[in-house]
Formats: structure tokens, sequence, C-alpha cells
């Protein structure tokens, strides 16, 4: 039995390809399975509304009420679902999912994930091989990292575990950001990290990585020394 299964993390109805996840067991198996999918399934259209000089390249789906804004570079394959706002200069790299009326705001960057309906990614973040949930909130800055610097296959930290961390066997592999999560300004969520459904980071955490439960608040305080400013 999966440790970490796709419904402690996502309700499936919310995102645009319910059966993407079919036989999947561990959540962030489904990741090498994205690329895959979208070349067999994947049928490109534009349908949505481009607000300027927008750059595609390859395969890609825009549904009805998307808009796509000046400066945006969309390399398929890529799924944007009706009603999503991509916003200026964002950079949407192939196997990227985006359900539908989701706020994808300027300068982010996306690759290899999948991110459900109403989803906001909305200033300056990177999402690179990773799920974001329904309804989840990624504030300003908010970074997924989904790479080792000491280039190792990536693993979850969990205490529950009797090792203390499960393998997944990946390379890269930024997080699961559970429906309607909320992460604060500039946090950075480091690899194999999986954040459960409703639960809060507060601004500028750096998550070490590993499996938070569902309805948590991880709070950060910091220590200000204020002295006084003498005139020159």
């Amino acid at each position: 039995m999966p440790r970490h299964p796709v419904s402690d993390y996502l309700d499936l109805v919310h995102t645009p390809f319910p059966h993407l996840f079919d036989g999947i067991g561990e959540v962030w198996d489904v990741l090498p399975k994205i690329g895959p999918f979208l070349k067999e399934w994947l049928e490109p259209s534009v349908e949505g509304d481009f607000r300027g000089d927008v750059h595609l390249e390859g395969p890609v789906f825009i549904g009805p009420g998307a808009q796509i804004m000046h400066g945006a570079v969309i390399l398929g394959p890529v799924y944007i679902g009706a009603g999503t706002f991509v916003g200026p200069g964002c950079y949407l790299r192939p196997n990227t999912i985006i359900g539908d009326n989701c706020i994808i705001g300027n300068s982010c960057e996306l690759k290899n994930c999948l991110v459900a309906d109403s989803a906001e990614i909305p200033h300056w973040n990177y999402v690179g091989d990773s799920l974001v949930g329904h309804q989840a909130h990624l504030g300003a800055g908010v970074i997924l990292s989904n790479w080792r610097h000491d280039h190792r296959p990536i693993h979850v930290l969990d205490p529950a575990d009797p090792t203390g961390k499960i393998p997944t066997n990946l390379a890269k592999f930024g997080a699961v950001i559970g429906d309607r999560a909320d992460l604060g300004c500039h946090a950075v969520i480091n690899p194999g990290s999986l954040i459960g459904r409703r639960s809060i980071l507060y601004g500028g955490v750096v998550w070490r990585g590993g499996a938070l439960p569902s309805d948590r608040i991880v709070k950060l305080r910091q220590a200000l020394d204020i002295t006084e400013r003498h005139p020159t």
C-alpha cells in the first residue's frame, strides 16, 4: 500500500485529466507519466485570447476564455485550461498541465508539472516537477525546488517511515502542494516535499523537504535587532 497516495493530497475531479493518475501508487509516481501522457492525449488547439506577442512552439492546447499576456513563451506539449490567465513574461516549458480558471502570474516558470483548477501561482514563482492542488496558493516568489545539489536521487523525509525517509527514484521532484494549501511569500520548498491539504506556511519559511500533514501551520519567527540611527 502507498504511504502517500494521491487521495491524501488531491481531489482528482478538479484536475484536467483524472485518468492520468490511473494505477499510481505514491503521489509522486505520476510525474514521469506526464510527458508520455501528453504525447498521446493532447489535441492541439488555440481557443483563448492573446494580448500582445506570444511565442508558441510545439503542441499546445489553450482553452476557451484563457488569456495569454504579452511576452509569454509556451513550449509544448502544454495544456492550459479554460479561463486561465497566463501573465506577461511567463515561461511554460514542456510537459505542463494547467487546469481551468488558474492564475499563472507575471514571470513564472513551470515545467513537467500539473496545476489543478483554480490554483494561484501569481508572481515570480518556479514550479518544477511538481503537483499543485485545487485552490492552492503560492505567494510571490515561492520556489518549488526540484533538484539536489549533490545530484543524488530525491527521497521524502517521513518520520512515520521506519527508515525516516522514502526513496522516490526520481532525479527531479519538487513538491506536492495539497488542495487549498497556502504558501507565504518567498517560501522555499526543497525537493521531495509533500504539503498537506489546507496547510499554511508563513512567508520566508525554508521547508527542508518531507511530509507535512493536512491542516497544519508552519510559523516563522525572526529575532529583529532595532537600534537607533544617529545622523551623520
